[in-house]
């Protein structure tokens, strides 16, 4: 049970997401509009995580590397969830986008 909450904050095993955006990772940054327009990862997808489910359709390969980002790390968390629970395979939780923009670098 243990393992499953870290992995789903994003504490599991060590990421290489630079590694993941190189493979062509999608960084799908779930903060709303207003808050990605003030910032954020160049490249990156907006789907606010509260619209998530209805817009699946533009997450279309399901085994693609897909990265979450938000603010702070807990929508992202729930975006990860959402994805995992639709049959996405290779989801990882980024925290907020500031820190894994310098992660990627």
């Amino acid at each position: 049970m243990i393992n499953i909450i870290k992995n789903l904050f994003g504490f599991g095993p060590k990421v290489d997401y630079a590694e993941l955006v190189k493979q062509g990772a999608i960084i799908l940054d779930v903060r709303s509009k207003g808050e990605y327009g003030s910032g954020h990862i160049k490249g990156s997808i907006n789907i606010s995580v509260d619209v998530l489910n209805n817009n699946l359709n533009k997450l279309k390969d399901k085994n693609k590397p897909i990265i979450t980002c938000c603010a702070s790390g807990m929508r992202s968390a729930s975006a990860k969830s959402i994805l995992k629970s639709n049959g996405y395979t290779n989801v990882h939780n980024g925290g907020s986008w500031i820190s894994l923009q310098n992660k990627i670098r």
